[in-house]
């Protein structure tokens, strides 16, 4: 059973080590650029928090790092250079038998979703393009989250204004006849726009009506108690 966030934060080193990788820990022997270590802080902080622990590998042996200041380095350059907006973490460096580790703390955040930000090369103009992506804490891994959750996120602090008319009369019908719909479904079932289809849907789900579903990057909608 995976423990909550609050749990996890009291625990000592070995005993959040003993756990493994869960949804709340990640594991890194080593961190090699601050934009891979990036993907996880924004993982967990649009999640439920976590910690990482630099240091210590895939099958529990706490490996320790060579240099405080670099790999402290990395996670400062994450947070300045990766992640967008701009999130708060905590960082602790443990020794264990002369071996140091380095201990991310990564809190929940009140300002979802952070986007994680890196460049590439475009293949046809070879002009670096910027790529944003968020990214979720699914069991132990991070996920990108699909264009329905961060729509969810983006919502989840404006007022929830609903009305149950004939369209949002229409979708529970549906629903009540099928298992899910998806916001392309929806559009077209309603003769509304994908903009007015997906404001619909998700004052919907925060209002507990109905649910939000994914399947990797497939996102559907359900019934709350079907």
């Amino acid at each position: 059973m995976s423990l909550t966030w609050s749990e996890l934060e009291s625990m000592p080193l070995l005993d959040i080590i003993g756990k493994g990788e869960t949804r709340h820990t990640e594991f890194k022997r080593l961190v090699h650029s601050p934009v891979k270590i990036a993907k996880s802080i924004v993982a967990f902080a649009n999640t439920e928090g976590g910690i990482i622990l630099i240091g210590v590998d895939d099958d529990k042996r706490i490996t320790g790092i060579h240099s405080e200041k670099e790999m402290l380095e990395m996670v400062h350059d994450a947070i300045k250079l990766h992640i967008e907006p701009d999130l708060q973490i905590e960082t602790e460096v443990i020794e264990y038998k002369k071996r140091l580790v380095l201990m991310v703390i990564v809190p929940e955040s009140d300002d979802k979703p952070h986007y994680h930000v890196s460049t590439s090369r475009d293949a046809d103009t070879l002009k670096h393009v910027e790529n944003r992506k968020v990214y979720l804490r699914e069991d132990s891994h991070n996920k990108v989250a699909s264009p329905d959750r961060v729509f969810l996120m983006k919502s989840a602090g404006d007022p929830l204004n609903i009305s149950f008319g004939a369209t949002e009369k229409m979708l529970l019908g549906y629903l009540e006849k099928n298992s899910s719909i998806t916001a392309q479904e929806f559009s077209s079932l309603a003769g509304i726009s994908m903009q007015k289809a997906m404001l619909t849907l998700i004052a919907l789900v925060r209002s507990g009506a109905i649910i939000l579903c994914t399947e990797g990057q497939k996102s559907y909608y359900c019934l709350q108690n079907a």
